[in-house]
């Protein structure tokens, strides 16, 4: 997907059953979250008729969504790329209303990892030539990744342990986040060891929930009830099936999406105001920083352990919290653009990054075996 004159448009967003579902099923919460963000669009649900759908659990969630919300769309995409599967499909999703494939396009998920499915499951598996080592997935992979970027730079936990700081930071001022509690960079460290060099909470969360995004045409912008979020550029990457099959764990396909996301916008990283990186694991928006071209190689964790990405800092990310200390109900990519939105639009209470007009959100599916960057922009961007 490359730039357009009149870049499509997201009018609307919501989330539902954030943290747990209390009882509805995954594509129920992904329902609700869909009539909620139809709503704030101000258009009827009747007119979807483009919706965008996947799930890890779930083969069949996007006619599930369809069957539910009763639509009958002219144009679907069901395509899984993970994590990165959402921030994919706003590409998608603005290629097809652009072409007049569709006029209203949903994008929606929804889970129910913590409450209906009794822990972390997931379909995704180690590769086969990985499977006999009995390897922790996908926690191994990324471990692999963060202890060579700590040798390579002569960094240590502490790096890692200050993106989770910086994401409890931002969650103390989002009142949807689940993990809110205010803690230390010590505290942190002092977390049970899990998967060396990660300590606990060097994982994302795992819990339920749900998220809808609305997209329209860049020409029905001044009709939306809520002032428009464009998509400037987007750009998906894939590559590897594993991170030990990298040529170096410690570059990961950011490097091409997001050099191809900010030539199709004519913007460079100077020109981004925040950030929304997948952060799975901790190592995660350290890795994006430095690939997507905000800091050199091996500047990242020095730099976010003085404040880069925390609330005050000259370059916030993860504003809601993030997969660390938001939520994270298997798949995370979604929250990133609806957390971008929210950020563009003004709307963002008391973690509001004054002045924002362009959002950069960077997904990752599998084990950066898919990389979506997008551009998201006010039209003060444009």
């Amino acid at each position: 997907m490359t730039g357009h004159p009149k870049p499509a448009a997201i009018a609307g967003v919501a989330t539902d059953g954030i943290g747990e579902a209390h009882g509805f099923t995954a594509v129920e919460i992904a329902a609700r979250a869909a009539r909620a963000a139809l709503d704030e669009a101000g258009i009827d649900h009747d007119a979807v008729d483009g919706v965008f759908c996947a799930d890890i659990q779930n083969l069949y969630a996007g006619p599930e969504l369809i069957d539910q919300l009763g639509l009958a769309p002219r144009h679907v995409d069901f395509s899984n790329l993970g994590g990165a599967s959402f921030i994919h499909y706003l590409g998608m999703a603005a290629d097809a209303l652009n072409a007049g494939r569709c006029e209203v396009a949903l994008i929606a998920y929804g889970s129910t990892q913590r409450t209906g499915a009794g822990g972390f499951a997931t379909g995704a598996r180690p590769a086969w030539y990985e499977a006999p080592y009995a390897v922790r997935y996908p926690a191994y992979a990324y471990a692999l990744a963060a202890s060579r970027y700590l040798a390579l730079h002569g960094l240590d936990r502490s790096h890692l342990a200050a993106v989770a700081l910086a994401g409890r930071q931002w969650a103390g001022l989002c009142e949807e986040a689940q993990l809110r509690e205010p803690t230390t960079l010590d505290a942190l460290l002092a977390e049970r060891l899990v998967c060396d060099p990660f300590g606990r909470r060097d994982f994302c969360l795992v819990t339920d929930g749900a998220g809808a995004i609305v997209m329209v045409r860049g020409e029905r912008a001044a009709d939306l009830p809520r002032p428009p979020v464009h998509l400037l550029a987007q750009e998906t990457v894939v590559a590897n099936r594993s991170v030990t099959t990298m040529e170096d764990p410690c570059r990961t396909p950011a490097v091409e999406s997001g050099r191809r996301a900010f030539a199709a916008a004519g913007l460079g990283p100077e020109a981004v105001d925040l950030v929304q990186l997948y952060d799975a694991f901790s190592i995660n928006p350290l890795l994006a920083l430095e690939d997507l071209g905000f800091l050199g190689r091996g500047e990242a964790g020095p730099a976010v352990k003085d404040g880069l990405t925390a609330p005050g800092g000259e370059l916030p990310a993860n504003t809601n919290g993030g997969g660390l200390c938001h939520c994270h109900p298997g798949m995370y990519g979604i929250f990133l653009a609806i957390e971008a939105v929210r950020q563009l639009r003004g709307e963002a209470g008391a973690r509001q990054v004054e002045g924002a007009e362009i959002a950069l959100c960077h997904g990752i599916g599998g084990q950066y075996t898919a990389n979506a960057t997008a551009l998201l922009g006010t039209p003060a961007a444009l």
